[in-house]
């Protein structure tokens, strides 16, 4: 089976969505996602790296508009 990474990395990043919260003016989303998926959505841009002790990564501003857009596009009607 051919599995689509870039698509896997557009859902997981709309869902990243619903956990957004802010903290000092900064939005961070819980890292409760497959880590493969959290890497290339770091190395994309979209996240802060992952691989921290921390429970949640911190959403830069492309990444905090994309996962809007995609959370819009996939899940509202």
């Amino acid at each position: 089976m051919d599995i689509n990474e870039n698509k896997i990395d557009k859902v997981v990043l709309a869902l990243l969505y619903l956990s957004f919260h802010s903290e000092n003016e900064a939005v961070r989303a819980w890292k409760s996602f497959d880590w493969d998926a959290m890497d290339r959505l770091h190395q994309k841009g979209f996240i802060s790296d992952p691989k921290s002790k921390s429970k949640s990564v911190l959403m830069t501003e492309a990444g905090q508009k994309t996962a809007k857009e995609l959370f819009e596009k996939y899940f509202c009607s």
